[in-house]
């Protein structure tokens, strides 16, 4: 995967990274949203973008708003779902349901002024479009999800739903745990590589026996070939949001009170 390609930009004191290949298909906006913002609570998560016990709801919803609205997506329909590091895609073909209620780790839709999004503290966030059809898609892929192969079944979908070629994907992969810092017990080691053989690469951890350290993305390039998303198409951040914690939240890092970035990615009609 390319490791440049993208920018940082600040937006009405939102700080957001956007890949400059999605910014270039045109009736597309996204951001790969960071810490950075305004304070949203009294705890050092200050760009808060998921609900917590420790954070008010009308304070993250007003933060969902402004992101939105600093991406370019102020009136669009932000549609999440309930995150259970599992394969399971959603179509979104109309806005007759509440999605934000819907289990799944991935979502992907053909329709105008409909932001799609996916929260992570580690996870690895993927935005997708298809520069001809404009279909897009969000995927969250944690390590459950992975080995799951929720990527590939993404483009899957896409592609039995819309007629995608897959080739013509563009995929940007936003900041998420590195192996410098993903430690895995050996039997989750054992896993990836039965699961990914001869591409998954794990070392010993100097914190003692019985621990490893795991690399997330080389399992995930595995799935972006099975997936068939070109390589020249696919563009990796490359930032670790565990040794990042003054610009990314990280689980692994800061514990349950963690907050919650969003990777967002959105279609505008002409009108806008």
């Amino acid at each position: 995967m390319r490791k440049h390609g993208f920018v940082l930009r600040r937006v009405q004191r939102i700080s957001y990274y956007s890949c400059l290949a999605l910014e270039e298909v045109a009736g597309i906006r996204h951001g790969f949203s960071t810490r950075r913002g305004d304070a949203s609570a009294g705890n050092g998560n200050f760009f808060n973008l998921s609900n917590g016990p420790w954070d008010r709801p009308e304070r993250v919803d007003e933060n969902r708003r402004r992101f939105l609205s600093a991406i370019r997506l102020p009136g669009a329909q932000l549609c999440f779902l309930r995150q259970t590091h599992s394969d399971r895609v959603h179509i979104i073909k109309d806005l007759s349901r509440r999605w934000n209620l819907s289990e799944g780790d991935a979502l992907a839709t053909r329709l105008e002024d409909v932001a799609l999004a996916v929260q992570v503290a580690d996870c690895l966030p993927i935005l997708m479009v298809d520069p001809l059809t404009k279909v897009i898609a969000a995927v969250h892929s944690g390590w459950r999800g992975m080995l799951a192969h929720v990527l590939p079944k993404t483009v899957q979908e896409i592609q039995r739903n819309f007629g995608v070629d897959p080739a013509r994907l563009i995929a940007a992969v936003g900041p998420g745990i590195g192996s410098c810092c993903f430690e895995v017990s050996l039997e989750v080691a054992e896993l990836f590589h039965k699961e990914f053989p001869a591409t998954c690469s794990s070392r010993p951890s100097e914190s003692g026996p019985g621990k490893c350290h795991l690399d997330l993305w080389q399992a995930l390039s595995r799935d972006f070939d099975q997936a068939g998303i070109k390589p020249e198409n696919r563009y990796d951040l490359g930032l670790c949001t565990c040794c990042h914690t003054h610009e990314f939240f990280s689980n692994r890092a800061e514990g349950k009170r963690a907050g919650r970035m969003m990777a967002v990615i959105g279609r505008i009609s002409p009108a806008n």
